[in-house]
């Protein structure tokens, strides 16, 4: 079996000088594919039409050739970048290299912490050219600040969860110029954060919120990201189905979103300043559990009904909301997993985005350059009246059953200082993957990119 293996386009000598490999190629589909020509394994990269270059393509690519190649158990891959930019002609070359290299380690991405037997063959990639080592190092932090997002969604619940997840955090900003701050379960409860307190009634373990702080610039406005960080959801006494639940540990998938997030800016010396406030609870059942029906007093006053203690996720949002405007953040974004109403709406493909429409737009630019997709999503004020509750000011469900991602989001907004631009992600739809392009099956990793992306655009 061949340990080395080269990547060349469909026009190079090697192909085009044999007839019955010319023959080959011109009879084979897809995007690539592997001949073997005078003893040599090449990976032969087809022509990509006009309207289907971007820098998500090559990612999507890159990580189909790594797993192909991997799983033949080849060491090594050489790639040119003239053989890169012959393919992706339309595209920039540093972006070019640094899509593929950022494809090329997601694509390879495996968690195999649980399993008995896995391997652990990876092909390394050399890239040959000049002036691209910036653009190595750009693809190689972005994947791994995705690579750790998905790191955290994948791991079960006896691992991580609100005891561990804050020591998880310090180990990896200890050696970075991100500052970690934890509350533990009395510091929250002098913060009145009624919102994390409530939902974490029920589980063994104490609730946790966690501020990680990042200042590149700290002449910039502060931008805070918020991310929902439910180590595992059972829904409560209002108890989730039957099915298998196993992926309710990826409920923190906000929270890895924004820790991945910070990750990249850290790595990348971006010049931002920005906090990431993350509220950690487990929504697990016991005889304390928070009941149906029960009301929460939050910090700025308003009070909630809890009509479905599933609806568990925006109830602490609320409180890093409210700890945002005590921060004096300009810029909000707040993400999660909230609710099965947006995957309905937009599939397993993109996320959506609520909030100010201009920067709604911004974000949506952003993700359709950098992979994580979002699509603006519509803040009805008539909806607003279906969150009424008779005896509190609000509920934390609709009385209707329809637009239920408008609705948790315009729950969401009611927390909003008025001082602060918001966004809101609700990232339910596309919290797991499949086995394509440079995703595995489990999580995605949705969000990291996306978020620190958003922070250096809104900072310029």
């Amino acid at each position: 079996m061949a340990q080395q293996a080269y990547m060349v386009h469909v026009n190079d000598a090697r192909v085009t000088s044999h007839n019955g490999l010319k023959q080959f190629t011109d009879n084979q589909s897809g995007d690539f594919f592997s001949v073997f020509a005078e003893d040599t394994l090449l990976v032969v990269l087809k022509p990509i039409e006009q309207k289907q270059q971007s820098t998500e393509k090559i990612r999507m690519v890159a990580g189909e050739v790594v797993r192909q190649l991997s799983s033949q158990k080849i060491e090594n891959v050489t790639l040119s970048v003239e053989v890169l930019s012959h393919v992706f002609d339309l595209i920039d070359q540093s972006a070019a290299v640094t899509a593929f290299v950022e494809g090329w380690h997601l694509g390879a991405y495996s968690f195999a912490s649980y399993q008995s037997t896995s391997s652990s063959q990876k092909t390394a990639l050399t890239i040959e050219g000049e002036d691209i080592a910036e653009s190595v190092a750009i693809g190689e932090i972005r994947a791994a600040a995705m690579a750790y997002s998905r790191d955290l969604m994948n791991d079960i619940p006896t691992s991580l969860n609100p005891a561990t997840f804050p020591e998880r955090l310090k180990e990896t900003f200890a050696d970075s110029p991100v500052t970690v701050t934890v509350l533990g379960k009395k510091e929250i409860e002098e913060q009145q954060m009624n919102g994390v307190l409530t939902v974490n009634q029920g589980s063994i373990y104490d609730p946790a919120f966690v501020e990680l702080s990042y200042q590149g610039d700290s002449s910039k406005p502060l931008i805070a990201l918020v991310g929902k960080g439910v180590t595992f959801d059972t829904g409560g006494i209002s108890l989730k189905s039957g099915r298998n639940l196993s992926d309710m540990r990826m409920d923190m998938g906000g929270a890895a979103a924004v820790a991945g997030a910070m990750k990249l800016l850290a790595d990348s010396n971006a010049q931002v300043n920005v906090v990431a406030l993350i509220p950690i609870v487990e929504n697990a059942i016991d005889r304390k559990a928070v009941l149906p029906g029960d009301v929460i007093q939050y910090k700025d006053g308003q009070t909630v009904q809890i009509g479905n203690t599933d609806a568990e996720g925006r109830l602490i949002l609320a409180d890093g909301l409210i700890r945002a405007g005590e921060l004096n953040a300009k810029y909000v974004v707040d993400i999660a997993t909230l609710t099965g109403a947006i995957g309905n709406a937009l599939g397993s493909k993109i996320a959506g985005v609520f909030g100010d429409e201009a920067l709604s737009m911004t974000m949506k630019h952003i993700g359709s350059e950098n992979g994580d997709a979002v699509w603006p999503m519509p803040l009805i004020d008539a909806y607003d009246a279906y969150l009424k509750s008779d005896y509190a000011d609000f509920c934390n469900i609709s009385s209707k059953g329809e637009a239920g991602s408008i609705t948790a989001a315009l729950f969401l907004r009611r927390f909003v200082p008025e001082s602060c631009q918001w966004l809101h992600v609700d990232m339910a739809g596309v919290m797991e993957g499949e086995e394509a392009g440079y995703y595995t099956k489990m999580a995605s990793g949705f969000g990291a990119r996306l978020l620190a992306d958003y922070a250096v655009e809104v900072s310029k």
